[in-house]
């Protein structure tokens, strides 16, 4: 890891990445280092071959904040500002990489998401948050849309109604809200973030890594495609699958009814 990380702090073991953002001060709001150092770790996970999987979570009493204003310099008088400078350049390809990456992308929420801090853990393929979380899609309060994807996860996840009275009216919604909903997987008590951590690093350590990379890339294909096209990406995974060493295994295991130990391979 030859990177120096300054804005996060970057773990990688037994094949998982972590990456906590580490700017609890500010709320962990993402600054032009911070994407830096997030690519860092990316590159680093894209290559290794044992790859199982990546967390991200922050640290302090919030997750993220959202883009850190404080980094833009202040405006002249009748002077404007190109928004889409730091969306194309940071935070598409961003949620595009999380997206594409062939391992579950778990997003463990500590705390507040906003901004474009909870488009990124929405980003992610399954999010765990901690009961005083709450996700604020606060830009209306400065006069923009939602951007880093969140037009497009939040109507998939829990119908144009509630997206659009989030956004528009920029309300919480609280951990236990967003379960409900299904905007997440699940609502965990505080005091069971680092339990919930571990877990989750421990179950993708040993998962059926391209078990897993298959159903992420056909749950994700599945909004495009027609039945039929479907049902031909299902079987041509499929087929992918029965040559792997983890579907034996899996057999073997289910015959002598005992535990699966797989190698993601």
């Amino acid at each position: 890891m030859g990177h120096t990380y300054q804005h996060i702090k970057f773990t990688f073991e037994d094949g998982v990445g972590c990456i906590v953002l580490n700017r609890p001060d500010t709320l962990n709001s993402f600054t032009q280092v911070m994407h830096e150092d997030i690519r860092a770790a990316l590159d680093f996970m894209e290559a290794q071959e044992g790859l199982r999987g990546l967390i991200i979570t922050g640290t302090g009493r919030g997750f993220c904040a959202g883009q850190d204003l404080s980094e833009r310099k202040p405006l002249a008088a009748g002077e404007r500002r190109d928004l889409s400078q730091g969306l194309e350049s940071n935070y598409k390809p961003l949620v595009l990489r999380l997206r594409a990456l062939p391992v579950p992308v778990v997003c463990i929420v500590n705390g507040v998401a906003a901004g474009a801090g909870a488009s990124v853990a929405l980003a992610c393929d399954v999010v765990y948050a901690v009961r005083s979380a709450r996700f604020i899609q606060a830009f209306a309060r400065i006069g923009l849309l939602p951007d880093a994807g969140a037009t497009y996860v939040w109507p998939r996840r829990v119908g144009t109604q509630r997206a659009m009275g989030a956004a528009l009216f920029a309300e919480p919604v609280s951990a236990e809200q967003a379960e409900q909903w299904g905007l997440i997987w699940r609502c965990v008590p505080d005091e069971e973030l680092d339990s919930t951590i571990a877990a989750v690093q421990a179950r993708l350590a040993g998962g059926a890594t391209r078990a897993w990379a298959a159903t992420k890339q056909a749950l994700y294909a599945s909004g495009g495609n027609s039945l039929e096209a479907q049902l031909n990406l299902e079987r041509d995974l499929q087929k992918e699958l029965g040559y792997t060493e983890d579907y034996l295994e899996g057999m073997k295991a289910f015959a002598e009814k005992r535990p699966a130990r797989f190698t993601g391979r």
